[in-house]
């Protein structure tokens, strides 16, 4: 049983507030299109007082601190499950699977600081990892209780005071992440601001702001890069990624079809490690995809609060249209029968290879016939996230893994989680700038001081 969505608000030194600014946009209900409440932003001059307030913030989120918040968010997963799938269409299968992280990640930075990720002493000299000042955390829509609880569980534990702005897209989870947050903090080391791209601009235009997490889209990158030049400003920046699947010519045809369907259709196919470009070997290409269709097509697609939901509806119908408009004047085939109401976009695959990503169940297929040809064709586009290969002969398939240029490639797996939880998480190219991690995240936020007597250690010279 569903409950209301709950008012949009913001929350500023330890107020809350209803935004009142109307950006023009009806938020919709992604299984039947209907608008439920009006897209709102922070008033500029509650964003300027968030930035004041928190260049005086100090303070330090502690082990117990942090697991405090972990275990207040426990008992509201469910909740920030369903307010997540309302808001994107994704199944609340998997939104409540990605819960995980939502109080795992203050567990996590919990679990750094005792291990002394905050100093990293030499042979007798001091390294210490100190806050670089006031962090702003930009989320997308497509996974927000996550995302958000990631930066902000690692920007606290480097005692960085924390701005939160979420999409105007998807508010809602992020209000219920706020209050456990505002339990157990300072009021300004934690302030939750709503928008659009105007907020975005004027938090990151702020000299105040000392470091800078964005994820979202390559011109958002680029605006957060931008501001941050001047300033010589810390950006942590994931952009999304086209990512390549290379099928071998030895592929297990039932483990390439279901990579390949579930690596289009995870989060609705909206999210940055999506399939975007599927390069298959010349002579077994037909196969492979009626192969993949016919998995595509057994899909249950339904209302994303169905627990036995598989595949849902898009964002907002806007997105809707956006996907589409990335099919004209290409040969199409899409696969499921969709709802006849609603955001829904039937998994697509296009003839031929995509130069960007649609962040959508849609991805370019394109053959090679040497293996050559499928690497070169693997790093024929400028972005690096993620990369997949399937093939049976495992060492050959690592072997191809290693030559594909991209954060992380994953052989004969379509999970959405990484390989390891300690491994990093890198952009390369038009992907982003610097690495996302358990460990990477924490140590974004700050800045190393070196502190000692000279001669109490030995020299080393080259």
């Amino acid at each position: 049983m569903t409950t209301e969505l709950p008012t949009i608000t913001d929350l500023i030194d330890g107020e809350w507030g209803t935004p009142t600014v109307d950006l023009g946009v009806a938020l919709e209900d992604p299984a039947t299109g209907a608008p439920v409440a009006r897209a709102v932003a922070t008033a500029t001059h509650r964003v300027e007082r968030a930035l004041a307030v928190a260049e005086t913030a100090t303070g330090q989120s502690d082990p117990a601190t942090l697991d405090a918040i972990a275990a207040g968010l426990d008992q509201r997963l469910s909740r920030i499950a369903e307010l997540d799938a309302r808001a994107t269409g994704v199944p609340i299968s998997q939104t409540t699977l990605l819960g995980a992280i939502v109080s795992g990640s203050f567990r996590l930075a919990a679990e750094q600081l005792r291990s002394g990720a905050l100093r990293q002493d030499r042979d007798g000299v001091e390294v210490h990892r100190l806050p670089l000042g006031p962090a702003l955390c930009l989320v997308p829509w497509n996974a927000p209780a996550p995302m958000a609880a990631h930066k902000v569980a690692n920007a606290l534990a480097a005692g960085c005071p924390v701005i939160l702005k979420v999409s105007e897209l998807a508010p809602f989870s992020s209000m219920v992440l706020a209050e456990v947050i505002a339990e157990h903090v300072p009021a300004a080391m934690f302030q939750l601001v709503q928008g659009g791209a105007k907020v975005g601009a004027q938090l990151a235009a702020a000299q105040r702001v000392k470091a800078v997490s964005f994820t979202g889209g390559l011109a958002g990158g680029r605006s957060v890069a931008t501001a941050s030049a001047a300033m010589f400003r810390p950006c942590q920046l994931e952009l999304g990624g086209n990512n390549p699947l290379v099928v071998l010519p030895d592929a297990d045809l039932d483990t390439a079809a279901r990579m390949a369907a579930e690596l289009l259709t995870t989060l609705n196919g909206q999210w940055c490690r999506a399939l975007g470009r599927l390069i298959l070997p010349a002579d077994r290409a037909d196969e492979l995809v009626e192969a993949v269709g016919k998995r595509l097509a057994a899909l249950r697609v339904g209302d994303p609060l169905d627990p036995l939901t598989e595949f849902g509806p898009l964002v907002h119908s806007k997105h809707v249209q956006t996907v589409r408009d990335s099919l004209t004047d290409r040969e199409a085939r899409s696969f499921g029968s969709m709802p006849d109401t609603g955001n829904y976009f039937a998994p697509t695959l296009l003839d031929g290879d995509l130069v960007d990503e649609v962040f959508g169940p849609v991805a370019g297929v394109t053959t090679y016939r040497e293996v050559e040809e499928a690497v070169a064709l693997a790093n024929a586009v400028p972005y690096g996230l993620e990369g997949y290969v399937c093939g049976t002969d495992e060492q050959q398939a690592l072997s191809i893994a290693r030559r594909i240029r991209g954060g992380e490639v994953k052989v004969n797996g379509s999970s959405i989680m990484s390989l390891h939880l300690m491994t990093p998480r890198p952009a390369w190219g038009l992907s982003g700038l610097g690495e996302e991690g358990t460990a990477e995240t924490l140590r974004f936020f700050t800045g190393a001081r070196v502190v000692g007597v000279e001669g109490r250690f030995a020299l080393h010279t080259s």
